[in-house]
């Protein structure tokens, strides 16, 4: 089968053909339908990212990953070959947290392998390309805002970066009836998508009127809760900057540089929290499954182009450019 193989040692990312794997006692196969390529992948293969437990040098990439059961190991009993399900992005093993496409074998590829517990059902009307980066693209802000931020109705928040993970977020959050939703992003086109994706007000962080315009959007008290998703010192700054009275800034988007708080006495008086977040639990999935099945979440916006397998190194090479400022792009065998 094809598979994208990304040796870690070099850095070499490439579309090779592998042995087929089977599913061993308690696992499935899946026939892979689809699959995101996230950011993180780009960071894996760029080498800002190194895998922790990966127990050689090469691994298929892709934790977002949804498809077919094609075959079932011994001792699964709950699922069949035809279940239409998605993957879970990771797995606990021996008291690790193990990352599928990083520290095992993932879903960019033909046919992928998964531990019974780790797979999910998914509804008849949800399609593989939307349903496969429910794991990460959609869970990660989903837990962030709910679990890490503690958001509630009402809530005044911000979102900087309305990219693969933010633009998920304005939705989630005019799901869970924060208001108002500030959006903040330099690109028009991603300013445009956030107020489509339910932002009430969506701002140039270089706007020389930015503090007036957030100011009036929260009658002066500023924001409730701040999400960065760009993973920009200037902008966990600029976000520090607009909370309010116990205000809350969730970082999401992932950097190695220094956070600095610009007015520490401000800061404290204030009573505010910077709070970091990585990725999701799997209850988080299952939700956001039963929410997409009772049509309380459309992602059909959300593909922003689906590539062949063959040519995940293009898929890679746009994400990486930034080409149409994708939401999510799914490889497709």
């Amino acid at each position: 089968m094809l598979a994208g193989r990304l040796t870690v040692t070099t850095r070499r990312f490439e579309v090779v053909e592998v042995p087929t794997p089977d599913a061993g006692p308690g696992e499935v196969r899946i026939a892979v339908a689809a699959a995101g390529v996230c950011l993180s992948d780009v960071h894996l293969i760029q080498g800002s990212l190194t895998p922790l437990h990966l127990p050689g040098d090469t691994v298929t990439l892709g934790h977002e990953v949804a498809g077919t059961i094609d075959q079932v190991g011994d001792g699964v009993a709950h699922l069949a070959v035809g279940d239409r399900v998605l993957l879970q992005a990771g797995q606990e093993d021996d008291g690790r947290v193990l990352t599928r496409g990083v520290d095992y074998d993932g879903g960019w590829a033909e046919h992928a392998v998964a531990r019974a517990d780790t797979v999910v059902p998914l509804p008849a009307d949800l399609p593989f390309e939307q349903a496969c980066f429910i794991p990460d693209a959609v869970s990660t802000p989903w837990a962030a805002i709910t679990t890490t931020a503690g958001t509630r109705p009402g809530t005044a928040v911000g979102v900087w970066g309305v990219g693969g993970l933010g633009a998920h977020a304005v939705q989630l959050l005019s799901l869970v009836g924060a208001a108002p939703i500030i959006a903040v992003d330099p690109l028009p086109r991603a300013r445009e998508r956030a107020l489509a994706f339910g932002a009430d007000l969506a701002l140039d962080p270089a706007d020389p009127t930015f503090a007036e315009q957030l100011g009036r959007a929260t009658h002066g008290a500023g924001l409730a809760r701040a999400f960065d998703f760009a993973g920009v010192p200037a902008v966990r700054e600029q976000a520090i900057a607009c909370l309010g009275y116990r205000g809350r800034l969730t970082l999401v988007g992932l950097t190695d540089a220094p956070l600095t708080v610009a007015d520490g006495t401000r800061f404290s008086y204030l009573q505010q929290q910077v709070l970091g977040h990585y990725g999701s639990e799997p209850a988080d999935v299952t939700t956001l499954v039963a929410l997409a099945g009772q049509g309380r979440l459309d992602f059909s916006r959300s593909v922003s182009a689906t590539v062949p397998l063959a040519d995940a190194a293009r898929a890679v090479e746009m994400l990486e450019r930034k080409e149409g400022d994708p939401i999510r792009i799914v490889l497709v065998p």
